[in-house]
């Protein structure tokens, strides 16, 4: 099969390759997991020109019959050769039952080397906590970052290009149909629908199917706004429509399960205390969220910017909170390995008044971390201003940070 190289992910794995531990790669459908494992499939043949490789796809035709742990693990081991080293590779894991029980026997007997990919937090994070505790690695797969996505269509960055990625997102298919609404939508409408109906409905039991697709709406439309389960009951008892902050609770943490969509926790600028109450949600991909909102993606451009960078964030490795800082709020303080980075995301700094606050906010911090402010498309001379790193958002969006 072709494809395109995602080397930030193989990189990561490729240290694993051949270790006693399972490698779980998760992450929404349709973001690139199988190409990648298919990638790993080709780096382990590479290393070992004599190696069996026994690929499964959940999804086929050929592999339906295989439903149980006891399927999955007859299957494979009449695939085995004793001879050589053997590599297992298992595409949307979560499709058999109790899968859990077969992995734990090959890695126990050290029959082979496993890699798995899989489309719901909850019965991998539980399954695998629960019966491999310490023996497997997981990988978060993402959808393209913008650098992805110019590579992928042959693109230069430019507003063009980081306008049509704000647009359309960062699917990988995507590179097979044009780059306009119509074609775009229509195939994100039914990945949406996939994810919505196998990975949320299906695994999480979800009975008010209409409500969870206002929800999804209402998340969409508030992308970067402060969320309260409290408010939206709220809101929704005063349109007559009656559900609880439990049940809404609930159906967030379903499609957070999915990868649909993130949630991001406030915290504590100056000792990371974190919130309970007030978080922000953020999608999985851009373009899905579009689609699932409706209407001119440039009337949403701010929050947009905000999604962007926040993936962009994710992407690079670094857990994300929003700040606090008393009253006042940091859009991003990020930390990877001990390092932190703040950022504040602006339609422009031009304009002394947003200048003031937005750098503002950032000078108020006491320590010697790195700071940026993020505008769309600023005329910038230089990219420092009072120790601030100051970049236009296409070009922070190709920073390694």
């Amino acid at each position: 099969m072709k494809y395109i190289k995602r080397d930030i992910y193989v990189e990561r794995i490729k240290p694993y390759i051949g270790k006693p531990i399972i490698k779980v790669l998760t992450g929404q459908r349709r973001v690139g997991k199988s190409c990648i494992m298919l990638q790993l499939c080709d780096e382990v043949k590479a290393l070992d020109k004599q190696a069996n490789t026994i690929y499964i796809n959940c999804e086929l035709e050929e592999f339906r019959r295989i439903k149980t742990s006891t399927n999955l693990y007859n299957y494979i081991t009449s695939q085995l050769k004793p001879a050589r080293h053997n590599y297992l590779f298992i595409d949307e894991v979560q499709e058999i039952d109790s899968f859990q029980d077969a992995l734990r026997s090959l890695l126990a007997e050290e029959k082979c080397d496993i890699y798995c990919t899989g489309s719901n937090a909850n019965i991998l994070s539980s399954e695998l906590a629960t019966y491999l505790s310490g023996r497997y690695m997981e990988f978060d797969i993402h959808s393209l970052s913008y650098q992805e996505f110019l590579q992928f269509h042959s693109f230069e960055n430019s507003l063009d290009s980081l306008t049509k990625y704000l647009t359309f997102g960062g699917m990988p298919f995507l590179i097979n149909l044009e780059l306009n609404s119509n074609q775009v939508f229509e195939y994100l409408s039914n990945v949406y629908s996939t994810i919505l109906l196998k990975d949320v409905v299906a695994k999480e039991r979800i009975r008010n199917v209409s409500f969870l697709e206002n929800l999804v709406v209402y998340v969409a439309d508030n992308v970067g706004s402060l969320f309260s389960s409290n408010n939206i009951s709220k809101y929704l008892k005063s349109q007559q429509i009656q559900i609880t902050p439990q049940l809404i609770i609930n159906y967030l943490k379903g499609l957070t399960n999915a990868y649909i969509m993130h949630k991001v926790q406030r915290a504590d600028v100056g000792g990371l205390k974190i919130f309970e109450i007030g978080e922000k949600y953020y999608f999985e991909d851009l373009g899905l969220r579009n689609m699932i909102r409706g209407g001119n993606a440039s009337a949403d451009i701010h929050k947009l910017m905000e999604n962007a960078v926040y993936l962009h964030l994710i992407q690079s490795g670094y857990k994300v909170f929003v700040g606090k800082m008393g009253e006042k709020e940091i859009d991003f303080m990020a930390e990877k390995s001990g390092k932190r980075i703040y950022i504040q995301v602006t339609l422009t700094a031009m304009d002394e008044k947003t200048r003031e606050r937005e750098f503002g906010n950032l000078m108020e911090i006491r320590d010697n971390y790195p700071k940026y402010v993020v505008a769309l498309n600023d005329m910038i001379i230089g990219d420092d201003y009072k120790g601030i790193v100051y970049s236009n958002l296409g070009d922070f969006l190709l920073k390694q940070i």
